[in-house]
């Protein structure tokens, strides 16, 4: 579609970038549906390997043929927006630190059904609301052999500009959805045992054979600091720990993540 160059941040054409928030991207009446912005250009290529769509390119001039060719070989039909770097932080509300932004159609989401059908280890992210912590537990997911990411409605978007960027476009290499209500009744139903990350007198070693007997397993992790509600460990079909030392009494939730997933998967 060739190069458009802009040169007043307020132009109509490029309002998908303009320091707009990860919510005004979504429409309005389906969260589930709009735009996502991808940044940089190695987030962008894994985002075009796994068959998302483009909708607008926005890039430094020095990258378009540097760091941003192979990407606009690949999107012949998407525009690509280009201007000095003074214009792009008027656009963004912030200077790019890597020169490019890609703007693209949010995928529907998947049924439940679809991602547990062949999956024999999930993780179920119960609010949280952090978008480095949701990046973080993505990438090790599918580093570490998670077969799916089922969040509850309340946990932060995956797809907020942050999250993709921690993850470094794992987040596109994952299936994921959402479950409104009783989530570990209806992964009951879908043949699942629910694992509670918590530290309780019940509890039951992370390393215990149990756990690795089970044939399918959903991993619920708690926000920071507040952890699991009590409600959602008493109905857990196990309570698990991650041994600590020096009193220590607690992990970040990614870095606890990264090890139950470890654990869980071998």
């Amino acid at each position: 579609m060739g190069t458009i160059r802009i040169e007043n941040a307020s132009d109509p054409r490029i309002a998908m970038f303009a320091s707009l928030t990860d919510a005004q991207l979504r429409n309005r009446l389906n969260p589930d549906e709009g735009i996502f912005i991808a940044e940089s250009p190695k987030v962008i290529k894994v985002a075009l390997d796994a068959s998302l769509e483009p909708v607008g390119l926005l890039c430094e001039e020095k990258h378009i043929e540097g760091d941003a060719r192979d990407i606009i070989a690949r999107m012949p039909d998407t525009p690509v927006y280009t201007g000095s770097r003074d214009t792009l932080q008027q656009i963004t509300g912030y200077r790019l630190t890597r020169g490019v932004l890609c703007a693209m159609r949010r995928p529907p989401l998947p049924r439940p059904e679809e991602i547990c059908a062949k999956a024999r280890r999930l993780v179920v992210l119960h609010d949280i609301c952090d978008t480095t912590n949701i990046g973080s537990i993505f990438r090790s997911a599918a580093a570490l052999g998670i077969d799916g990411v089922i969040l509850n409605q309340t946990a932060c978007d995956p797809l907020n500009r942050r999250a993709v960027r921690v993850s470094m476009g794992s987040v596109f290499l994952i299936p994921w959805t959402r479950i409104d209500g009783d989530y570990s009744g209806i992964l009951r139903t879908l043949g699942f045992k629910t694992v509670a990350m918590a530290l309780r007198h019940n509890s039951i070693d992370i390393s215990d054979p149990l756990l690795h007997d089970e044939p399918r397993l959903a991993i619920i992790m708690g926000t920071e600091g507040e952890g699991l509600p009590i409600g959602e460990i008493d109905n857990a079909d196990y309570v698990v720990k991650i041994p600590m030392h020096n009193n220590v009494d607690s992990l970040n939730v990614a870095a606890a993540a990264a090890i139950a997933f470890h654990q869980l998967t071998r």
